[in-house]
């Protein structure tokens, strides 16, 4: 009964049950993840269906759990069946396209039909699985001829177009793991190159999903992470077996074709690295014990344990290990507060005392400098977080005026590799700089995209290749995402932050966001017309499947930690604020604000 329930839910209106075949068992364990899910399947062609009835039929079909999309084949001419070219491109729309049924005005076409699908486009998912938010009005023309007595599809677009419900069913946002690439900077101990980033795609996720998450590894980066990522998997490495699974132990065989063979122990480890993670994070349900790489005879290349994968390969060394927030209290103390903690404590060093006056405040990784924007926002300050040490010199003053909250300098960042970035504003523009270390002379950095864009606030992420920023134009603010290029040599790098993209673009009026994991933003923002709301973001710009927030009023600041199960924090109405893992906000203090996380 559980399972014909399930099914009416998948099944209405798109597919049938089928009504022969043997009897399998299902195999409940978490390994087959994607095959213990009840299948859709597509209705075939019925004789004498009219146009428009082939064409809904079709659109039926192409959201089935068919590898190869086989049934939807069946609605095609046969011409069209050797040229169409269904993994090109997957069209996402607010709702299922409608059909248009148009008769061909060509005379000389008389057995011609044409059907018109329209509606309202929201994003593209490339041959690379990289989805791209895109709205725009959808509008493409099927034609229809009798093929056999029959109408068929003779001609139409390449690609599958569905809509969002069926796409959160039948694609799921996977993160990829690939090394940062810091080029210019590379002969520099800081500049680990065992740093992995995460590069989410969409994938069929009931489909082969190890197998799909596997090969999208080895088709390399997605466009706008290539450049400043590269993979230890050798140039043309492919799978050598096409059917991968968890084994009883919940490790991962998989076998690798010759261009693998060769690698040393120490490349072979990288690249498990990267597919354990990836691996890992498909099959979410259970834990992968272990790794291992084998040639095509199954011959072992290296194995790489969970604790290994963690261990060596895991970002937690960017990120820190932090069981603190951070906050600016009512007496312009910087304090710090853990999780079980009812009082939060002055932080040691300058900036605990209350004797520098501060509108922002960023905590180093390390946890063990600090960096703060003065109250009037001309001033940047660096100071270690120790008794003792007295605050120096500003280590930059803006070149603005800063009259108002929304021009001088915004808060700072620090990234993974112990890097301070910052923005300086004034009315008519901004620039962007980093500081090596948190010292010397501020680095200008480039972003060519942002045209006569300004930039409201900064959050670089640990990794320190990607940056996200609040844009403001013409009014309207919005969060981009920047990948941060490294060019030049180790002692005069030249950095330009390039590409910049949408992250929340439904979003009219975005207030704060703060980096939540490898891949994923909290973001605070309103849509037009609408209130103001706090979600989670994917780095593609998609909604994430994570939980969804309970609102809180009137945010207007917000940090959350990379790991995922720490507290968000936010100043809000009733002062700040906290929101544990499956609990409510709770107010920590009536007077503050400028949470933060260190980063």
């Amino acid at each position: 009964m559980a399972l014909l329930g399930g099914a009416s839910v998948l099944l209405a209106g798109c597919a049938s049950m089928p009504d022969n075949g043997d009897v399998t068992a299902v195999d409940q364990s978490p390994r087959s993840e994607g095959d213990s899910q009840v299948r859709v399947y597509g209705v075939p062609p019925q004789d004498g269906a009219q146009p428009t009835n082939i064409v809904r039929s079709f659109l039926d079909a192409t959201t089935s759990d068919e590898a190869d999309f086989r049934t939807a084949t069946q609605y095609l001419a046969k011409s069209a069946r050797r040229t169409w070219r269904p993994f090109q491109v997957t069209k996402v729309l607010q709702e299922r396209p409608k059909p248009e049924p148009k008769v061909q005005p060509n005379r000389e076409d008389a057995n011609g039909y044409s059907v018109t699908l329209s509606g309202s486009q929201i994003a593209t998912v490339d041959d690379n699985h990289a989805y791209t938010p895109e709205e725009r009005p959808y509008r493409q023309t099927i034609h229809l001829i009798k093929e056999g007595g029959q109408w068929r599809i003779d001609r139409l677009p390449n690609g599958v177009v569905l809509g969002l419900s069926d796409f959160q069913r039948i694609y799921r946002s996977v993160n990829k793991y690939y090394f940062a690439s810091y080029e210019s900077e590379s002969e520099e101990p800081k500049a680990s190159r065992d740093v992995l980033v995460a590069d989410p795609v969409y994938l069929r996720q009931r489909i082969k999903p190890i197998t799909a998450s596997v090969q999208a590894l080895l088709s390399g980066p997605t466009d706008w992470l290539n450049q400043v990522t590269t993979s230890a998997f050798p140039p043309g490495t492919r799978l050598a077996a096409h059917d991968l699974a968890l084994d009883d132990s919940n490790g991962l065989r998989v076998k690798l074709s010759k261009e693998a063979v060769s690698t040393d122990t120490d490349q072979c480890r990288r690249m498990a690295a990267q597919l354990f993670f990836t691996v890992q994070d498909m099959t979410r349900a259970s834990k992968i014990s272990d790794v291992e790489l084998q040639d095509n005879n199954g011959n072992s290349l290296c194995t790489l344990s969970q604790d290994q994968a963690e261990r060596d390969f895991a970002p937690a060394p960017l990120t820190g290990h932090s069981a603190k927030e951070y906050f600016i209290d009512a007496d312009h103390r910087v304090v710090a507060m853990s999780d079980s903690a009812t009082e939060p404590t002055p932080v040691r060093g300058a900036f605990g005392t209350g004797k520098t006056p501060l509108r922002s405040v960023a905590i180093s990784r390390g946890e063990n400098t600090a960096a703060g924007v003065s109250s009037d926002g001309r001033s940047l300050y660096v100071a270690a977080l120790e008794d003792g040490i007295e605050r120096g010199a500003p280590l930059m003053t803006s070149t603005g005026s800063a009259k108002n909250p929304d021009e001088g300098l915004t808060a700072p960042s620090w990234d993974g590799l112990g890097d301070l970035w910052v923005a300086d504003r004034d009315a008519h523009g901004s620039r962007l700089l980093r500081m090596r270390e948190g010292k010397g002379d501020p680095e200008r950095v480039a972003v060519p995209g942002l045209g006569g864009r300004r930039i409201k606030a900064i959050k670089v992420a640990a990794d320190g290749i990607r940056i996200a920023m609040l844009v403001e134009d013409k009014g309207r603010t919005t969060l981009q995402l920047g990948r941060v290029e490294r060019r030049g040599s180790s002692a005069h790098p030249v950095l330009s932050v390039e590409e910049l993209r949408p992250i929340a673009p439904q979003l009219e009026d975005v207030v704060a966001a703060s980096w939540a994991g490898g891949s994923r933003l909290v973001v605070v923002g309103r849509e037009s017309g609408g209130v103001q709301q706090m979600q989670y973001m994917e780095t593609d710009g998609s909604a994430s499947d994570a939980q969804t927030l309970p609102g809180v009023n009137g945010v207007k600041a917000v940090a959350a930690s990379e790991d995922e199960a720490r507290p968000l924090i936010a100043d809000a109405t009733e002062g700040i604020v906290r929101l544990p893992p499956d609990a409510n906000w709770k107010t920590v203090a009536k007077d503050g604000t400028a949470p933060v996380y260190p980063g």
